[in-house]
């Protein structure tokens, strides 16, 4: 079997075994393209250890970043061991691939004073009754509120919403459903967005039942992720230097709610991480922000 085939078999095992999301088997795809590409024509079986070594090289030599490096490696090695499971191939010659170390970074954080006078801002819009106002709003709220991913919040439907016990019930990664809770701002505000602004929007779609979901888009259909990333780097990206997505607010709100003495595993449940070594970056982030906040306030730091 040929390496492309061979890769183009381990993205359906991964969207129909593993059941991973589209976006994800994309990006493995995407991973492997360059080692395919690199292989040619070679059989499976024939792309040995120096052959990954010479891969691997060209990535370096193409000033590729170490995290992307590190990635895409662990791609390749898992690609390998599913072929050496399926008995594809009879060793895997990947074990002994040795990837740069990545480079921690720390996730962009805003500080709470910084994200209550953005969403002070979104109330004020949304005061106007202008339904994308309103929904804006809603979204910023829900997603500082909750620390869900932008995947999960564009594929929430209104029945997944528990206003009396303030949660919602979301689809994460794996097809794996988890409840998050959110405070009273992002509850008034999701009151106020389906009482005035939803309506509105549902009222420009096509078709006699509608789309089930919480957050239409101006033409009343289920709002796209790229949607969201606009509206949030559009509203934080000038506050915090640059371009940032939903992300920063779901890093924020779980470096929020440690600074604040919640439980790490308890930030581990609400993020949906299967891994709580995948949490504890959002101790580092605290530990950093408590550094600075020595070095600035104590007379012999």
């Amino acid at each position: 079997m040929r390496i492309r085939e061979a890769a183009e078999a381990y993205a359906r095992h991964l969207a129909d075994v593993r059941r991973l999301s589209p976006a994800t088997v994309r990006a493995y795809r995407g991973d492997l393209a360059g080692l395919v590409t690199s292989c040619g024509d070679l059989d499976l079986v024939d792309v040995d250890l120096e052959v990954l070594r010479d891969w691997l090289w060209r990535s370096v030599q193409a000033g590729d970043a170490r995290s992307t490096i590190a990635r895409r490696t662990a791609a390749v090695r898992g690609f390998f061991a599913w072929a050496t499971e399926t008995e594809l191939l009879p060793e895997d010659p990947s074990l002994r691939l040795i990837a740069p170390k990545r480079g921690r970074t720390l996730p962009k954080v805003a500080t709470a004073d910084l994200l209550a006078s953005v969403l002070e801002r979104l109330a004020s819009a949304a005061a106007s009754g202008d339904p994308v106002a309103l929904r804006d709003h809603a979204i910023l709220e829900l997603l500082y509120g909750s620390a869900v991913r932008v995947s999960e919040l564009c594929g929430l439907d209104v029945d997944d919403l528990d206003a009396e016990r303030r949660t919602a019930r979301v689809l994460g990664k794996g097809s794996k459903e988890r409840v998050v809770p959110f405070g009273l701002p992002a509850l008034h505000a999701l009151e106020s967005y389906l009482v005035r602004g939803r309506p509105a929007l549902a009222a420009r779609g096509r078709g006699a039942d509608g789309d089930p979901g919480l957050f239409l888009g101006v033409r009343g259909s289920r709002i796209a992720p790229r949607a969201v990333y606009t509206l949030v780097s559009r509203e934080l990206g000038p506050e915090l230097g640059g371009a940032v997505g939903p992300h920063a607010l779901r890093h924020s709100a779980a470096t929020h709610l440690l600074d604040g003495g919640a439980d790490l595993r308890a930030v581990q449940e609400i993020l949906g991480h299967a891994s709580l070594g995948t949490t504890q970056i959002y101790t580092h982030v605290s530990s950093e922000r408590l550094a600075a906040s020595y070095r600035l306030a104590h007379p012999r730091a």
